[in-house]
C-alpha cells in the first residue's frame, strides 16, 4: 500500500541493502512509491506478488518478500526479498519465505522456484541453503545493473524437494 512508502524507502535508502539489489539506493520516498505501484501492476497482471512483512507486535513494516517473475506456463517463479538491516538475523525472513514457498507449490501450482543470489551476499546464500534450495551453479555476468555485469548465484527448489521435507 501506499501508506507503506516511508517504509519501503527506509529499507532501500540504505546502502547495505542495496548492495546486493538491482536498484540504486533510494533518495526520496517517490521511489519507493513507484516500487509499490510496480508491484501492485504485477499483482495485477499475474506477473508477481509481493507481501509486506510486519512485525505481530507492532504491524510495523520490516520488509518485503514475494515472487518477482511467474511464469504459469512453465511453472516457475523467481524470489525476492529484503529486510530492514536491523532485522537481520532473527529468523523473520526465513520464516516468511517458509510461507510463500508454501503458498507457490501449493496455491500456485509450481514446479520450481528460482533465486538469484549476488556472490559475496554470503547471508542470503546461507539462508537459501538452510531452505534446502540446491545451488545450481554461477550465472556469468547474468545480471546488468548499476552500469556493470554481476555473476549471480543460481539457486532452485523443486516441489518434489520441498514436499519431500514436509
Amino acid at each position: 500500500m501506499v501508506s507503506d512508502a516511508k517504509d519501503i524507502y527506509e529499507i532501500f535508502s540504505n546502502d547495505a541493502i542495496t548492495q546486493y539489489y538491482d536498484v540504486s539506493t533510494y533518495t526520496s520516498v517517490n521511489q519507493a512509491e513507484q516500487f509499490i505501484a510496480r508491484m501492485n501492476d504485477r499483482f495485477a497482471t499475474g506477473e508477481g506478488i509481493r507481501w509486506a512483512l510486519a512485525l505481530k507486535s507492532t504491524n510495523q513494516l520490516i520488509g518485503t518478500c514475494g515472487y518477482n517473475a511467474i511464469s504459469q506456463r512453465s511453472q516457475r517463479a523467481i524470489i525476492g526479498y529484503e529486510l530492514k538491516q536491523i532485522f537481520w538475523g532473527q529468523g523473520y525472513m526465513p520464516e516468511a519465505l517458509q510461507a510463500i514457498l508454501r503458498y507457490g507449490f501449493e496455491e500456485l501450482s509450481l514446479n520450481r522456484i528460482e533465486a538469484f543470489v549476488m556472490l559475496d551476499n554470503h547471508q542470503s546464500v546461507c539462508m537459501l541453503k538452510k531452505l534446502r534450495f540446491v545451488e545450481e551453479g554461477i550465472l556469468r555476468e547474468y545480471g546488468f545493473w548499476k552500469s556493470k555485469f554481476w555473476d549471480l548465484h543460481c539457486f532452485s527448489l523443486l516441489k518434489r524437494e520441498f514436499c519431500d521435507r514436509a
